[in-house]
Formats: structure tokens, sequence, C-alpha cells
């Protein structure tokens, strides 16, 4: 099965509108016309990588990709020269789609209901889609390869067919070379669902947009999720439309959940957990878990507001040891997922286990319900005299500090403990100075004394990418350079 499936159904099904930006729109129908249009272009190319933000031409270069047959290539415009080169050099002949490209690709045409004569999409479904590059927080990114049968198989198992209703709509304001944008798009098209696109992403501006065009759908990183939260002044956003707010990308910190459930009474929360490799989402809290979480006076129940829910329909997920063993419920280990929709391939390099088990270098553990919590990356983990410390349990008590707007702990070569702890912080407000030694105990007094930080240090911000991944490396640079 090619992905043109999903845009050919969404035609049959009734032809709405697909997708608006601004004051423009195109219908499915539009979209399909376009992208066949395109396809006759793209097709004496090997690949198409397109250099843009949203825009109603990403659809039609990513169907016109999959009408071609060759792969679609997505990359961070924001990019300094350097690594753009270098990144491009990795698709020699490819056909480049920069931003004054993007307004022709898009220009309407005549309605079809069907792709032009002679574009009928490849059917092999094991044909390279879509090559996305990670985010590279801990290293530099690689080439995640997404095959037409892994979006299909994410599409069919988690989403119906015509869903959704007459007047639904969605925001995206997520990046188009992030896993959840191309993810939101084929996941909207599918379900029917108006598509509204924002080139960047600004609080105020998605709050306007939500209000303007009646969303009843939204997706947002932790970021984009603190920021809209902290542009709300009172207790209620006053968005009546919105009824489902998915959120995930990265680690969501548990205050800024219960304020944005506080300012969003009436609106569903999801909390989705994938990656790049998975062909998005694997697990999903939702609504009802997001309820009873709240309501809840059992702990154990309650905690699970800080879980990423459970595997979706066609997932598994495994917990195993650093030797390899299986874990138990309530130990934390290494994370493992199978299914259908895992790819697992960087260029022609599978990290697929001959059983198809993938391991997602995240460290959890899965509850007695079956509820997985995530406790940061594996590469993260410090190791201080001798103990494994998860970064992330440290960070959640900083947070829970009113002074502290964001954190980051690291672990830093030392001579004597193997790795010392460096707290980075951001004041509240964004302050960009306050007390180390306040902070320090403010751990101590909750953890045990090997997990206080030996050095806080104050920052104005925390390097992260677009999509509000904490970019560790960049902070451990800092931190191992050598010191006058």
């Amino acid at each position: 099965m090619n992905i043109t499936m999903i845009l050919e159904m969404a035609v049959s099904a009734g032809d709405r509108t697909a997708v608006t930006a601004g004051d423009r729109s195109l219908k499915a129908s539009e979209v399909l016309a376009l992208a066949g249009a395109a396809a006759d272009r793209f097709r004496r190319h090997p690949a198409v990588v397109y250099l843009g933000a949203n825009h109603p031409a990403y659809p039609v270069a990513l169907f016109g990709a999959a009408l071609a047959g060759i792969p679609f290539v997505p990359v961070n415009y924001r990019l300094g020269d350097r690594q753009l080169a270098a990144l491009l050099d990795r698709h020699p002949g490819a056909l480049v789609l920069r931003p004054g490209d993007l307004d022709e690709l898009a220009e309407p045409a005549e309605p079809h209901t069907g792709a032009p004569p002679g574009t009928a999409a490849p059917a092999d479904g094991d044909a390279v889609a879509v090559i996305l590059y990670t985010s590279g927080t801990t290293s530099e990114p690689k080439p995640a390869v997404l095959r037409h049968r892994h979006l299909m198989a994410y599409i069919l198992n988690t989403v119906e067919f015509g869903a959704a209703g007459e007047d639904d709509a969605a925001l995206v304001a997520v990046p188009p070379y992030h896993i959840a944008g191309l993810a939101n798009l084929l996941s909207n098209l599918y379900t029917g669902r108006r598509i509204v696109y924002l080139a960047a992403f600004d609080a105020g501006e998605w709050l306007a947009a939500v209000r303007r065009e009646r969303i009843t759908h939204a997706l947002v990183v932790p970021t984009m999720l603190a920021r809209i939260a902290a542009a709300v002044p009172g207790g209620d956003a006053g968005v009546p439309t919105l009824r489902s707010l998915a959120y995930g990308g990265a680690r969501t910190p548990r205050p800024v959940i219960e304020r944005a459930l506080r300012i969003f009474p009436g609106t569903g929360f999801v909390n989705a957990y994938g990656l790049t490799e998975t062909a998005s989402s694997v697990a999903v809290l939702g609504p009802e878990d997001h309820r009873a979480a709240l309501a809840s006076a059992d702990p154990a129940e309650r905690d699970r507001l800080g879980s990423v829910g459970k595997a979706l329909p066609g997932v598994e997920f495994q917990i195993r040891g650093e030797a390899g063993g299986l874990l138990g419920t309530g130990e934390t280990g290494l994370v493992f997922v199978r299914g259908e929709q895992i790819s697992g391939e960087y260029g022609g390099r599978t990290a697929l286990e001959a059983d198809g088990w993938f391991a997602t270098r995240d460290r959890g553990r899965l509850d007695a319900g079956g509820y997985l919590f995530i406790e940061g990356r594996a590469d993260d983990t410090i190791i201080r005299g001798g103990e494994n410390i998860a970064p992330a349990e440290i960070e959640d008590v900083l947070l829970a500090h009113p002074a502290v707007a964001e954190a980051a702990v690291l672990g830093v070569p030392d001579p004597e403990w193997g790795q010392r702890l460096v707290a980075v912080v951001v004041g509240a407000g964004g302050v960009g100075a306050g007390d180390p030694g306040e902070l320090r105990r403010w751990v101590r007094e909750r953890l045990r004394s090997s997990k206080t930080p030996d050095t806080v240090v104050f920052r104005p911000e925390l390097p992260r990418t677009d999509t509000g991944k904490l970019l560790r490396r960049v902070l451990l640079a800092e931190f191992e350079a050598p010191q006058d």
C-alpha cells in the first residue's frame, strides 16, 4: 500500500477542505490534482527535499513524491548554511523545494476525482516513503527511514476512517520535519478533519487561531504547552470548541500538565509517546486516564498522570535489564517496542532485532495496569560512585520548587566519583540568578544525598530543539570543556 491511498479515500468520502493556511485553503481533490502534476516533475529526481515551514504545499509535495515513487525528505529550514549543506550532500540529485517554490506548487488547479493519467501510485508498500532526521539531542541527527507500510500500519491501526464531523478542525503548529507533523497530516486526512496550519508557533496566535478557526483538535509539544499556559492570565483559556489537546515529543513537567488541565476545563487531554523510528505514537494516555488520575485518592493511580499511557493496538512493550533479561512490573529498565509500524531503520542499516523488537533507548517501567512510565533516555543515565541516577527524577524535584521554571541535570566527569551532578536551572519568570544552596537543600530533603546536585548554575534559557527537546549534548560540551 502507498500513502496516497489516504488522500484518495479522503476525496472519495466527500472531498472536504483538507488544509487551510492563512486565507488559503485546498480541498482533498485539489491536493490530489496538484500532487499528480508535481509527480511528473518529481520523478526525474531520486528524492524530494522539502525546505520550508508549514504551508499548503507540504501535503502536495509529500503525496507528489509518493505518486512519483521517490522518498520525501522534510528538513529543518532553520539549519545554518554549513549544516544544511552537509545534509543536502546526503541526497545528491534531489529536488530541493525552498520557501520561494511553495506558493507555485500549491496553486489551485481544476479538481480531479483521481490522480491524473499516468500518475497512479506505485503499490510497493516496502518502498521508502519518508526520510526524517532525528532531533539529535545527545548525538548528531540520523536519517530515519519510514516505508509506506510503516505509515499505513500506524494509520489503519489507530485512526477511524471518516470519523470526523463536518466542522472538525485540527490546528498544527509543530514543524513539518517532525514525525508529529507528518502523522497529523495523514491521520487528519484519513479521519476527514480539516487541517489548519500555523507557519510558526506563538502562544498568543495559537490561542487566537483556536478561537478564529473554531479548532476542535490540536497537538503541542511541552514547551508550547508551557507558553500557552503562561499566556492565559486567568483560570480559563476561553476556547470552548477545543475538545482534544494532545501533547508529547518530550517529557512534560507535571506542573505544566496540571496548570493546563485547569485552564482547559472542557478539553480532553492526550499524552502521546512515540519516536521518529516508530512512525509516530506507540502509547497514549487518554482523556479518561487524565480525569481518573486527577480524581483518584490512590497514589498509584494518581501517579499515572506522569505516565505515557498504554500501548496502541498492534504494539507491544518489553522492559529489559542491562544484561538483556526481562524485568517485572514496576522495575525500571530499557524500553523495547515491537509492531508493524516500527521501522527502526537508518539509511541502509536496521536496528531491529531478528524477531522485530526495537530498542527505544529510553528508560522506563510498566505498572500493574500496563501503563508505561518513561524516565529519560538511557544515554542520559548518570553513574555516580557506581550508582545509576536518572536525571529526570532530580529534575522533577527541582521543577516543584516555586523559583524554578526549567531544569536540566547532567553527569560531568569527576576523578573521584566518576561523574558529579550539575543542575542547570532557569529561574521562574526567566530569572537568571538564584540561590544554589536553597535548591541543593530542597533536593536533599526530598531525595537522598547522593542525588543532590554538587553544583547548581543558573542560565536565562536552556538549549532546545524546535520541538522542545533538551539538547543535553550542548550543555555537556560546555561543562566538559577545559576550565580556566
